[in-house]
């Protein structure tokens, strides 16, 4: 039996198309989950940060408007607050992120999908 892969992507953005490719072309065909559509919840992103080693603020896309204007680049905010704006805004989510067995990574560039899989 094999394990799930499951890509966090955006349909628009370059690097999740070529993170699915090269997928695909590994025999891998990947769980996809359209963030924007259906954002992960707090526990979802808190468990993908914990994967991925990273603190919120590191998986966040800091230049899109929405960080600016709900004034994230605050020091004081806390981890929880940084997921919950994730969940409200999940524009900010870096992506694409890919999961398999209880790792995961971020395609940029699309190549580090290989390291899981």
């Amino acid at each position: 039996m094999t394990e799930t892969v499951t890509i966090y992507h955006n349909p628009r953005c370059s690097k999740c198309r070529a993170s699915l490719e090269l997928l695909g072309e590994n025999g891998i065909q990947a769980e996809i989950v359209e963030y924007l559509e259906s954002p992960p919840d707090a526990d979802t992103l808190t468990a993908l940060l914990d994967m991925l080693g990273l603190e919120p603020r590191e998986l966040m896309r800091t230049h899109e408007a929405e960080y600016k204007e709900a004034k994230l680049d605050n020091p004081e905010l806390t981890r929880e607050q940084l997921i919950a704006a994730m969940v409200k805004y999940p524009k900010l989510i870096e992506r694409p992120i890919v999961v398999k067995g209880g790792k995961a990574t971020i395609g940029r560039p699309p190549e580090r999908v290989l390291d899981i899989i």
